[in-house]
């Protein structure tokens, strides 16, 4: 029996979807192997976790240019140092779960987690196999401390691994996969019942808007694109979805009414059918999270990037942007503008289509489960 921990840290949903998207792959694949899902940092203990998660979510939320700030600054500097540091310390505590459970593969999707690995395995207190799964579109040097330690990084594009072979990682060490997703994207849909379902027209295209969840930056200029959409694309028919964020759900319930488009926008709060919602879309607009960016380019979705979190998001942004893929809608934007020229063409919204298509990786979890078990080197 091979044993498997899957780390991750609740900074952000995709580490943990991406963790969940592994673990069910081996689940459903994989005979005589053991996996186990532990978030890190509540296991070293819950109030810090409780503190530091709610403190990340808050400074995003009403504070994004500051989180901007610490995220440019956790690269280098003191408090790259304040927070390797710490990671050395608290690894002692996660040292005495990895001895109970001791497992032949640890994998990270969090860099916390991966920093507490690879010193435990710089000291000797442990010896298992290290991977890490990096949930994001650049490279932020966090995921790289102690990278000598670690057998494997997954990667979401070429980009990624040019820039870490850079910094002195063995291209040997590089997998690009794309990161891992959940299997329901790849289902086969019937699209006329996914129609039924949220009462849409067939004979109008769907453009999917993701409101920005729990974080709903910029819910002024959010509202603004959801209004430049019923002014200006005129020929679809718009899902939006404000997710956990009632506030956002009532303005736009409230747009709605405004603009008497009642036949053609559906607003929901949150939903599980988001894989059958990208299906019967033919555009998305959404921040460019990593997970959701992951599932737009399988769904091969151009995109609108709309309120991206100053750091890891703005990063992801522009790699979107550069590779073709969809346009960023910035803060001096004029949004009724942008979006009267992202639909107005067929023919752009083909050209993005393609190259979302040619970034994709739609096959992500299953290589990065089968290149683990086979064994990595």
């Amino acid at each position: 029996m091979k044993n498997i921990l899957i780390f991750y840290a609740s900074y952000g949903g995709g580490h943990l979807s991406a963790a969940k998207s592994v673990q069910k792959y081996i689940a459903e694949n994989y005979d005589n192997v053991e996996v186990e899902i532990i978030d890190c940092m509540k296991y070293i203990n819950k109030q810090i976790e409780k503190i530091t998660t709610g403190a990340y979510r808050q400074m995003a939320k009403s504070a994004p240019k500051l989180w901007g700030k610490v995220y440019s600054d956790s690269k280098k500097g003191i408090i790259s140092k304040i927070s390797t540091d710490s990671n050395k310390i608290m690894s002692r505590k996660l040292y005495h779960l990895i001895q109970e459970k001791n497992p032949d593969l640890i994998i990270s999707t969090h860099p916390f987690s991966s920093q507490m690995c690879s010193y435990l395995k710089k000291k000797s207190f442990i010896s298992c196999k290290l991977a890490t799964i990096m949930t994001d579109f650049a490279v932020h040097k966090q995921w790289l401390v102690g990278h000598e330690y670690t057998d494997a990084f997954f990667v979401s594009n070429d980009n990624m691994k040019q820039d870490m072979i850079k910094y002195g990682i063995s291209q040997k060490k590089i997998y690009v996969t794309g990161i891992p997703m959940s299997s329901r994207f790849f289902e086969n849909f019937d699209s006329k019942k996914i129609y039924e379902m949220f009462d849409l027209s067939l004979d109008k295209k769907v453009i999917l808007f993701f409101a920005g969840g729990e974080f709903g930056l910029g819910k002024e200029k959010t509202v603004l694109i959801l209004k430049a959409l019923i002014e200006k694309a005129l020929d679809y028919q718009i899902v939006a979805v404000s997710g956990k964020n009632e506030k956002i759900k009532e303005m736009f319930e409230n747009v709605v009414k405004e603009y008497h488009s009642e036949d053609r926008v559906r607003v929901l709060g949150f939903t599980d059918k988001v894989p059958e919602l990208m299906h019967i879309s033919c555009a998305v607009v959404t921040k460019p999270g990593g997970l959701t960016t992951t599932e737009s380019l399988a769904s091969e979705l151009p995109m609108l990037i709309i309120n991206p979190i100053p750091g890891q998001e703005e990063e992801n942004a522009q790699f979107l942007e550069n590779h073709g893929v969809g346009v960023w809608i910035k803060s001096t934007d004029n949004p009724y503008e942008i979006v009267f020229k992202f639909f107005e063409s067929d023919k752009n919204l083909e050209a993005m289509k393609y190259s979302a298509k040619l970034l994709s990786k739609k096959n992500s979890t299953k290589n990065i489960c089968e290149i683990l078990l086979n064994g990595i080197n």
